[in-house]
């Protein structure tokens, strides 16, 4: 086959807004082919979320072990899991057999309805995981959660960048909505909305963002350019409809 193989490891959203069907949605309007890992099986809306179950963490190791085994795959998107360990098990497991394979975590620490997915309490463990990863892709609330009390979410992601690259997005920040901070470890990235159009929310656009730049990383794009070209695409999903549930084209 043509087109490189990627692998969304997220929950299973049944609106399809966000989790690993809007990631293979993405994914597949970017050229590349897209499995799935369920990590939670989820009752919710766009605008509801009822509950989580939460996959056995052999189940899922076990997936990884057999779409591994089976396939060349260039890069993973990880969204939610219910602990830093399921999560460092996960990626241990993937670099165990693909050490070349690039991995990009949605740091999705809680649901935008308010439903609480990860705490995190162990720092040692955190870094351990973020060392292994190629990007983080945290907003300004959940940044704060990946840091100790009172540094601020720039400070943070600065510090967190010397472990891996972090995308900082800008959605949740008053006084520049919409502008997103790539930070590596000597430097740094300010990417600008492209549009002045009224921009409406949109029920799992982290998932969305997160999906395209993995696509992007495995159609091997340098990742300052996957980054902006997922923004963008990111950004024409959010005007393709005025719902909370949008459209996904190129």
């Amino acid at each position: 086959m043509s087109r490189p193989f990627v692998v969304s490891i997220a929950g299973f959203d049944p609106s399809a807004g966000a989790g690993v069907l809007a990631d293979v949605k993405t994914f597949e309007q970017h050229q590349v082919y897209g499995f799935a890992i369920s990590t939670a099986n989820t009752i919710q809306t766009e605008n509801e979320f009822v509950a989580i179950q939460w996959t056995d963490l052999d189940f899922v190791l076990q997936s990884v072990q057999t779409i591994f085994n089976s396939y060349d795959i260039k890069a993973v998107k990880i969204g939610i899991v219910p602990s830093l360990e399921y999560l460092r098990e996960i990626i241990f497991s993937i670099k165990k057999h693909s050490p070349q394979t690039k991995i990009v975590w949605d740091t999705v620490l809680k649901s935008t309805t308010e439903f609480d997915f990860l705490t995190i309490e162990n720092q040692t463990t955190l870094i351990e995981i973020l060392k292994e990863i190629h990007l983080i892709t945290p907003n300004y609330d959940e940044i704060l959660q990946l840091s100790s009390k009172g540094i601020n979410a720039e400070t943070t992601a600065m510090l967190l960048s010397k472990y891996c690259p972090v995308l900082l997005k800008g959605g949740h920040k008053p006084d520049e909505i919409g502008f997103d901070y790539l930070y590596l470890e000597n430097e740094f990235f300010r990417f600008h909305p492209k549009t002045k159009k009224e921009i409406f929310e949109k029920h799992g656009s982290g998932c969305v963002l997160s999906s395209a730049i993995t696509a992007n990383l495995a159609i091997g794009q340098n990742l300052k350019t996957a980054c902006e070209n997922a923004k963008t695409y990111t950004e024409n999903y959010l005007l393709s409809t005025p719902s909370k549930l949008g459209h996904h084209y190129v």
